[in-house]
């Protein structure tokens, strides 16, 4: 009885989270060595405006597959509100034309947004890193994901005497390429998160679980956008820079929630049916070591600490997903039902 359960479940539910096909990916993001980027602009400019129909003439200037430098002209805004407040460097979005990225490594892109560290300095590289190691962590357990690339930018600040940094950045793709590469389209209005397809949403929310980040809102898509692939509604994660996983200094729990530090792991899940949510969960489970070996490959990027506090962190997750009462206490009844 239980293994014709697993196979219903299997065939009915787990194909909902769909495929894409590589081809249908961006080339830029089919390669993942890192770029080598340069770009000129006002961080003081840029912050200050507010108006996200307005964006500020630059250049992107990028080591093309042939090893030589190439530019780009482009148009950039700062997005995000807590970073533009409190960090040095704001959170960039960029559109290019369609025209000018044929015919370069950005062919087929017309929007990204480019992700930068907080401040300046290897601290900030350090925490840019984990950060991007979010994004890695969820492309094995689900196809619905923003593709990223990671960068080495070198970016000179024209605010008033000219100052370049050497700073480690990502680029992500726009929503609209992934809602095309599964035939559907954005959707922008609220919707209640009881209306999201339910292996999805479980997908997701677990994996804002292993993170443990619960700075995101599908209701009010707060670092987070829905999209609509035939008759199911999808979540797209991303921004996880409150993370318990990143850890970063200036990071806070909303006060109404029941932990004190972001490291403290909180499901913010809404109930969903049980069998599907087991069914997630031995999925999970199933991925472990290819997770694990994403972390592994990007041990270079980090100290010998950090990159232990990571593995650890993520093994404290396994171990809840492990254990049959860790897991009904935390998810099963530690889910939301308003």
């Amino acid at each position: 009885m239980k293994r014709s359960i697993c196979l219903i479940l299997l065939i009915c539910v787990y194909p909902l989270v769909g495929k894409a096909q590589k081809a249908d990916v961006p080339p830029v993001f089919q390669n993942q060595q890192p770029l080598t980027l340069s770009m000129t602009f006002s961080i003081k400019e840029v912050k200050k405006n507010t108006v996200d129909s307005v964006y500020i003439p630059s250049t992107l200037k990028f080591k093309n597959d042939a090893g030589a430098m190439d530019s780009i002209p482009v148009r950039i805004r700062a997005r995000g509100n807590f970073r533009r407040a409190n960090c040095f460097f704001p959170p960039i979005r960029m559109k290019m034309k369609k025209g000018d990225a044929e015919k370069t490594i950005f062919t087929g892109n017309k929007d990204f947004k480019l992700v930068l560290p907080c401040q300046s300095g290897k601290g900030g590289n350090d925490l840019i890193m984990k950060e991007y190691l979010c994004y890695k962590l969820l492309e094995p357990l689900t196809p619905y994901h923003f593709h990223t690339r990671l960068a080495d930018l070198v970016l000179t600040d024209k605010s008033g005497k000219s100052k370049s940094y050497n700073v480690k950045a990502f680029l992500i793709e726009d929503d609209d390429l992934i809602a095309h590469r599964f035939k559907g389209k954005v959707i922008e209005q609220q919707i209640h998160p009881m209306q999201l397809n339910d292996t999805a949403s479980v997908v997701n929310d677990l994996f804002q679980y292993l993170v443990a980040n619960t700075d995101w809102s599908s209701a009010m898509q707060h670092n987070m956008k829905v999209i609509q692939v035939s008759n199911k509604k999808i979540p797209l994660a991303y921004d996880f820079d409150m993370a318990g996983l990143v850890n970063a200094p200036y990071a806070t729990v909303n006060e109404s929630l029941p932990i004190s530090s972001v490291q403290e792991r909180l499901y913010r899940g809404f109930c969903r049916n049980e069998a599907t949510v087991q069914y997630v969960r031995s999925e999970y489970l199933r991925l472990e070591t290819q997770l694990m070996k994403i972390i592994s490959d990007h041990q270079s990027y980090f100290n010998e600490r950090d990159y232990a506090g990571i593995r650890k962190f993520i093994e404290e997750f396994f171990i809840t997903l492990k254990s049959d009462k860790k897991f009904k206490d935390a998810i099963i009844t530690g889910c939301r039902t308003k």
